[in-house]
C-alpha cells in the first residue's frame, strides 16, 4: 500500500533539491570573474547530467543494495528488492529520484573551490568517480544500513553524508590545483578577486534557503501522522533559524574585524548556517538550533581566513569552509545538543563519540579516494589549464564561447605587480610582426612641418587597442620604460575578421562578434614615441588575428583641470 502524502512529500522535496542546482550555478558564477561563467553553468548542469545516470547504474546499489557493514552491492538499473529500506508508503522510483538529487549536489559542491583553472574534461571524470562510488560508499555507512547508522550515528539530511563530501573532495581538488594566477602576491599575501555580479550571487543564496527547506523537510520522507508534522514543522524552523543566525553572527563579526559589514561573506554565512543545521534539523530545539548558527557564523569568516591566508588553498567561493568544515562541526554539535541524547542535555559521551567517528571515518574515505582520483588525472589528462588559457577565461578556451554576456564589457582583470602573468601564445608566426600590430599615424600638422604642442615641447598620443589577457604584461612593459601615466577603458568591437573565435553557439559557426577589448591611451613627451611603439609591439605580438593596433596622433593642447596648466606642464604632476 502506497501512501499518496508520502509519496508526493518526497518527489516535491526531490524537485526542489534538483533546483538548488542552479542555486549552485548563480552562486559559483557571481562570486567567479565574468570569462568563466559558461564554463561555470556548463559545470554545474554537467555533473547532475552525469551524475544521474551513474547513480543509477552504480551509486544507488553500493549506497543501499545488500546488508554489507561497509559497501551495499552492485545493482545496475536498480532492479533489486528494496523493501527493507524503503520509506513507508513510498515506491521505489521515488525514493530513487530523492537520492539522486541528493547525490548531485554533493558533487556539485566542488565545482566552486576548483573554478577558473580546472579542465572541463576532467572535472566530468571525478565528477563521475563522486557519484558513482565515493558518495555511495559512506553514504551506505550512514544511511544504507552500513556500520555507522548501527553505532547510532545521526546525520538527518546530511551535513556530513553530501555537504562535507563535497566540502573534503573540494579541499584535495583546490590544493591539488593550486590557486589561481593572480591570487598572492611575491610576499605569499592573499589578493581579492572579485566576483563579477553579486546580485547572481545573491539570487542563488536565496535559491538555496529555499530549497533547504526541501533538503532538510523532505527528507523525513513522510508526512503520515502527528510526530511527523510536528517534527517537519520543528525542522523547517530550526533550518530557518540556523541561517538567520549566522549570517547575523557573520555580519557582526566582519564589521568589528573590517570596519565594515562583509556582503559577500554574510551571504556565505547563510550557506553555512544551513549546511551546519542540517545534521540535526530534526534532533535540536529551535535554541539549539540557533547556537548552531552561532557556531557556523563564527567559523565561517575564521576559516575562510585561514584556508586563504595560512593554508594558501585559493577557493574561489568558500565550499571549503561553508560545506566541508560548517558540515563537520554541525554534526558534532548534534552530539552535543540533540534533546535525546546529547551531552548539554544529560546524554553523557557515547553519543557525541559516534558523531566523532563518523565524522572522522567520512572524512579519511573521502579525502584517500578523491586524492587517487585527482593525481590519477593530474598525471593523465590534466587537471589544470594553461596559464594561458586561464588568462583568457574558460568560456572560450575550453568551449570556444566568446562571452556568456553578448554585447557587454566588463572589467579586465588585474594582477599584482611581482604575479606571473603569462607570455604570449608559443608557435610560429604566420605573418610577420609589422604587418601584425600595424601603425597608424595620423597627423593634423601639415605636410613637412613639425607639429609642436603648446608650451614648445611636442605632445604624442599613443592609442593601443589589445586583448584583455595582454594588458597586465602591456601596463608593466610601459611602466619599465618610464611612462608615468595611462588610461585604460574596456572596449567592444572587431576587425576585418569580425571578431573570428573560431567557436560554435547552439551549433551554429561564430561569425562576426563584437569581442572584449582594451583601449590604452598614453601621451608622450619626454620618451621618443617609437620606444613605446615597439615596446608595445613586442609585448603584445602572437602572429595570430587580433593581436591589436597602435595609433599615434599628434597632440595640440594639454590643460590640467584642477590648476589650469597647460601643455608640457599639464602632464607633471609634481606638486
Amino acid at each position: 500500500m502506497y501512501s499518496s502524502v508520502n509519496t508526493i512529500w518526497v518527489l516535491v522535496g526531490a524537485a526542489m533539491v534538483f533546483l538548488m542546482q542552479a542555486g549552485f550555478a548563480m552562486c559559483e558564477a557571481g562570486f567567479t570573474r565574468a570569462k568563466n561563467t559558461g564554463n561555470i553553468l556548463m559545470k554545474n548542469l554537467m555533473d547532475f547530467c552525469i551524475g544521474t545516470p551513474v547513480y543509477w547504474l552504480l551509486g544507488f546499489g553500493l549506497m543501499f543494495a545488500g546488508g554489507g557493514a561497509l559497501i551495499g552491492g552492485l545493482d545496475p538499473m536498480v532492479r533489486g528488492d528494496y523493501s527493507a529500506i524503503l520509506p513507508e508508503g513510498v515506491p521505489l522510483f521515488a525514493y530513487l529520484i530523492f537520492q539522486t538529487v541528493f547525490c548531485a549536489t554533493s558533487a556539485t559542491i566542488v565545482s566552486g573551490s576548483m573554478a577558473e583553472r580546472t579542465k572541463f574534461v576532467s572535472y566530468c571524470i571525478y565528477s563521475f568517480c563522486i557519484s558513482a562510488f565515493i558518495y555511495p560508499v559512506s553514504g551506505h555507512w550512514i544511511w544504507g544500513g552500513g556500520w555507522l547508522s548501527d553505532l547510532g550515528f545521526h546525520d538527518f539530511a546530511g551535513s556530513t553524508a553530501v555537504h562535507m563530501v563535497g566540502g573534503i573532495c573540494a579541499c584535495i581538488g583546490a590544493a591539488t590545483l593550486g590557486p589561481r594566477l593572480g591570487k598572492y602576491d611575491k610576499d605569499g599575501r592573499p589578493r581579492a578577486i572579485l566576483g563579477h555580479n553579486l546580485s547572481l550571487g545573491a539570487l542563488g543564496v536565496f535559491i538555496l534557503w529555499f530549497c533547504w527547506f526541501g533538503f532538510n523537510g523532505a527528507s523525513t520522507v513522510s508526512m503520515t501522522g502527528d510526530d511527523t508534522l510536528v517534527s517537519a514543522g520543528l525542522i523547517f524552523v530550526n533550518t530557518n533559524m540556523s541561517a538567520a543566525v549566522a549570517c547575523c553572527v557573520t555580519m557582526i563579526y566582519t564589521w568589528l574585524r573590517y570596519g565594515k559589514p562583509d556582503v559577500g561573506m554574510t551571504m556565505n554565512a547563510a550557506l553555512a548556517g544551513l549546511v551546519a543545521v542540517t545534521a540535526g534539523c530534526d534532533a535540536v530545539s529551535i535554541g539549539g538550533a540557533a547556537v548552531i548558527g552561532i557556531a557556523a557564523g563564527l567559523l565561517l569568516p575564521i576559516s575562510v581566513n585561514f584556508f586563504d591566508s595560512v593554508l594558501k588553498i585559493d577557493d574561489p567561493v568558500g565550499a571549503i569552509s561553508v560545506h566541508g568544515v560548517c558540515g563537520a562541526a554541525g554534526t558534532l554539535l548534534t552530539g552535543l545538543l540533540a534533546v535525546d541524547g546529547g551531552v548539554f542535555y544529560g546524554g553523557g559521551f557515547q553519543f557525541f563519540g559516534v558523531q566523532c567517528l563518523g565524522v572522522a571515518a567520512t572524512a579519511v574515505w573521502t579525502a584517500v579516494t578523491i586524492t587517487i582520483v585527482f593525481q590519477v588525472l593530474k598525471h593523465t589528462v590534466g587537471l589544470r589549464v594553461s596559464p594561458e588559457e586561464e588568462v583568457k577565461g574558460l568560456d572560450i578556451t575550453e568551449h570556444g564561447l566568446p562571452s556568456a554576456y553578448g554585447g557587454f564589457a566588463f572589467v579586465y582583470d588585474d594582477t599584482p605587480d611581482g604575479a606571473a602573468v603569462p607570455d604570449a601564445a608559443p608557435g610560429a608566426a604566420p605573418v610577420p610582426v609589422q604587418e601584425a600590430v600595424p601603425v597608424e599615424v595620423v597627423s593634423a600638422a601639415p605636410a613637412g612641418t613639425a607639429p609642436v604642442s603648446s608650451g614648445g615641447v611636442k605632445m604624442t598620443r599613443v592609442d593601443i587597442l589589445c586583448k584583455m589577457e595582454r594588458f597586465d604584461a602591456l601596463k608593466r612593459a610601459m611602466f619599465d620604460i618610464g611612462i608615468t601615466g595611462m588610461t585604460a577603458i574596456n572596449v567592444m568591437g572587431c576587425g576585418e575578421q569580425r571578431g573570428k573565435t573560431e567557436g560554435y553557439f547552439r551549433g551554429a559557426k561564430v561569425e562576426a562578434t563584437m569581442l572584449p577589448s582594451i583601449q590604452v591611451s598614453i601621451v608622450v613627451c619626454r620618451l621618443p614615441v617609437r620606444l613605446v611603439v615597439e615596446t608595445a609591439k613586442k609585448v603584445l605580438y602572437t602572429g595570430h588575428i587580433g593581436d591589436g593596433k597602435i595609433f599615434v596622433s599628434d597632440v595640440e593642447n594639454v590643460i590640467k583641470v584642477r590648476t589650469g596648466e597647460e601643455g608640457y606642464d599639464a602632464l607633471q604632476d609634481a606638486e
